[in-house]
């Protein structure tokens, strides 16, 4: 076996390649689809796994590397010489926090494992993030599997704990969920689908900026949600072939943005899944029931466009009450938790 480099593009699609005609892309994420075969809920398609881990980002470079053996079949995920059994893949922060890398994923195909391949690749990563001077790991994995065994054998902790809920669209009380919905005297709500046009990417930002406050490892710093950033994020969008449902809250007295809430779909509505993305209020407009207002907004909103959607899915740090308490009054139920990891070099 051998460890290689996965040429990284700015973007899926640069250089004239697809993800679907980059072979050492497509043999890690398969080896990472059978490696958390077990895992349930909804998979990473191709497109997202090359969006979001193999292409560079504005705010953020990429890093992959391959595990490849040493014979070539000929067949989809073969490195130039041999077919892919695992890899791993670093986000290194240059906007903000440029002393952490966020490690997603380390696999190794279950036909591998029990070799010292899982080790010889996590060892490979923290000399590569010496090389780039990063002090500080992250990564996550589920409480129950392997995942957190091994990277507490090798000196990982848990910083935090989050938990992965699900609401059943098919089941859903639709009455009561409308029944549920707050009147918020001085506030209006506005959706969309789609990316943002340009002249909603200043208020976008602004709002986004309310995730600063979410529950993190203490040594990570805000993020920088410039708008140069939430635009390259809007109009990567379509690369991982997804599109996504927006609820905003806007004062009404001027207009201000005060909070927002998505959903994303992949565009073959596969599994009928959702993603609840972030849900965020700014500070100065909490404590208005401005976050039960928007989710519940987007959420018809998408059973309105979505029909074939079954489940909506959604993350949540295990210390933030306020969000699980609406996200439990809404009908989610617990689905798994995941350990935020994170190892100081």
């Amino acid at each position: 076996m051998r460890i290689q480099p996965i040429p990284i593009p700015d973007r899926p699609g640069a250089g004239g390649t697809r993800p679907q005609e980059d072979d050492l892309v497509a043999g890690l994420h398969a080896a990472y689809t059978a490696a958390t075969a077990g895992i349930p809920g909804p998979g990473l398609s191709l497109a997202r796994f090359h969006r979001d881990v193999c292409a560079h980002t504005p705010s953020a470079r990429a890093e992959a590397w391959a595990l490849v053996d040493g014979e070539d079949d000929g067949g989809s995920g073969s490195g130039g010489g041999g077919k892919v059994a695992g890899g791993y893949a670093l986000s290194l922060p240059t906007s903000d926090n440029p002393h952490m890398a966020w490690i997603f994923p380390l696999a190794v195909r279950p036909e591998h494992q029990g070799h010292g391949h899982g080790s010889a690749l996590f060892e490979h990563a923290l000399d590569r993030l010496r090389a780039h001077g990063r002090s500080l790991l992250l990564t996550d994995t589920p409480v129950s599997g392997p995942g957190t065994p091994f990277a507490r054998a090798r000196g990982m902790t848990v910083g935090h704990v989050r938990a992965r809920n699900v609401l059943d669209l098919r089941t859903a009380d639709w009455t009561a969920l409308r029944a549920m919905c707050p009147q918020v005297e001085g506030y209006s709500l506005e959706s969309w689908i789609g990316p943002a046009t340009p002249g909603l990417l200043p208020d976008l930002a602004a709002v986004m900026a309310g995730m600063n406050d979410a529950p993190r490892d203490g040594d990570v710093g805000d993020i920088d949600y410039g708008i140069d950033r939430v635009r390259a994020y809007e109009e990567r969008i379509p690369d991982g072939e997804e599109t996504c449902y927006t609820t905003i809250a806007r004062r009404d007295r001027d207009g201000a943005p005060a909070g927002y809430t998505r959903i994303f779909v992949s565009t073959d509505r596969t599994g009928g899944w959702a993603d609840q993305g972030d849900t965020t209020v700014s500070r100065e407009h909490r404590g208005h029931r401005l976050g039960l207002a928007l989710k519940l907004a987007n959420l018809f909103l998408l059973r309105e466009h979505e029909p074939a959607i079954e489940r909506v899915i959604t993350w949540n740090a295990t210390s933030n009450a306020h969000m699980l308490a609406i996200n439990e009054a809404m009908g989610f139920v617990l689905f798994d938790e995941w350990n935020d990891l994170r190892l100081s070099l």
